[in-house]
């Protein structure tokens, strides 16, 4: 096991943000925290740094407790979602700066960084200054200051949370292709679902200062254990009946004929986003069911009663957040 996060708790004044959080990660993995606003994503990844200090809990790399350690002597980077590139400097100087610093000699430091331009694609870039980069050249640059030193783990705060989805969506390939090239240890950051789930070995979901589930993205989006991860990962109808909670996807809401749970409900609502239709229900006990399917209409009506259910394979059981 290279990182070990051993029952972490960090508060700040009378917020409790971390509520024992443990996690073992793999050589080589790419983990990715996942998690909204406030969830303790953040301050996880800076204790992990060392920018911040546990008030209880340890965090050990590669065998060794490196709770007490300072920032700059622990083997580990970050990338910023800022890129935090110095702008006087020049595309192989940022990301030859580390390699100074450590006073590798200059015939090594040209190698180290040519090899690192060809492995980010940016062969030619060198002599360039940051500001006549795009954000996407930008935050591979960022990367390739971050990993020329071989850390044996890289942290990333929601690093393409600056860039167009476009953009964004062709950095998780190349971040992803980068990752394996290297064999680095990935912590990432996000609050964006799909990008975890594109790019992530394992998913470790959190909620509150606690991890609600880790596991791998199929795992996550196929077997959730709450109606939190239920809801978050992926789009679920949280439905609590006679006692029990399940989460049905909405893909998985029919009303064709084809359900086996079958019940009334009216439509409330039709809405196109995104290639898909969405269809809001009312059922008669005034829970509400949101239907999504591909294309731009469906023979219902607003106001319509009719017919709504799902197939007994697509209900999960999951446990109901009380926290």
């Amino acid at each position: 096991m290279l990182l070990q996060l051993k029952n972490l708790h960090k508060q700040f004044g009378s917020v409790p943000v971390l509520k024992g959080v443990s996690l073992d990660v793999d050589g080589g993995e790419f983990v990715t925290l996942l998690g909204s606003s406030g969830c303790g994503k953040t301050t996880t990844l800076r204790i992990i740094a060392g920018l911040e200090d546990p008030d209880k809990g340890e965090v050990w790399l590669d065998g060794k407790n490196i709770t007490l350690e300072d920032a700059s002597s622990r083997d580990v980077n970050t990338v910023f979602q800022n890129y935090a590139l110095f702008p006087h400097m020049s595309v192989a100087e940022n990301i030859g700066y580390g390699l100074k610093l450590r006073r590798v000699p200059r015939d090594e430091i040209k190698c180290r960084v040519n090899e690192m331009l060809h492995l980010i694609q940016l062969d030619g870039f060198g002599n360039r200054r940051p500001a006549e980069l795009s954000g996407g050249q930008k935050q591979r640059v960022a990367i390739a200051r971050a990993v020329i030193n071989k850390p044996k783990v890289l942290l990333l705060d929601e690093p393409l949370g600056a860039l167009d989805l476009k953009l964004r969506r062709q950095m998780q390939i190349e971040l992803k292709r980068l990752q394996k090239q290297l064999g680095i240890t990935f912590i990432y950051i996000t609050h964006d679902q799909e990008e975890a789930i594109n790019m992530s070995d394992r998913i470790a979901v959190m909620h509150r200062g606690i991890l609600e589930q880790v596991g791998t993205p199929n795992e996550i989006y196929y077997a959730p254990r709450t109606s939190y991860v239920a809801s978050f990962v992926g789009n679920a109808n949280i439905i609590r009946q006679n006692g029990t909670v399940i989460a049905v996807r909405t893909e998985n809401i029919l009303h064709d004929g084809e359900a086996e749970c079958i019940y009334p409900a009216t439509v409330k609502e039709k809405s196109f986003n995104g290639g898909q239709l969405r269809i809001l229900f009312k059922m008669r006990d005034g829970q509400e069911v949101t239907a999504s399917r591909y294309g731009i209409d469906a023979d219902v009506m607003v106001g319509e009663e009719i017919p709504i259910g799902w197939r007994t394979k697509d209900a999960i059981l999951v446990n109901d957040d009380v926290r």
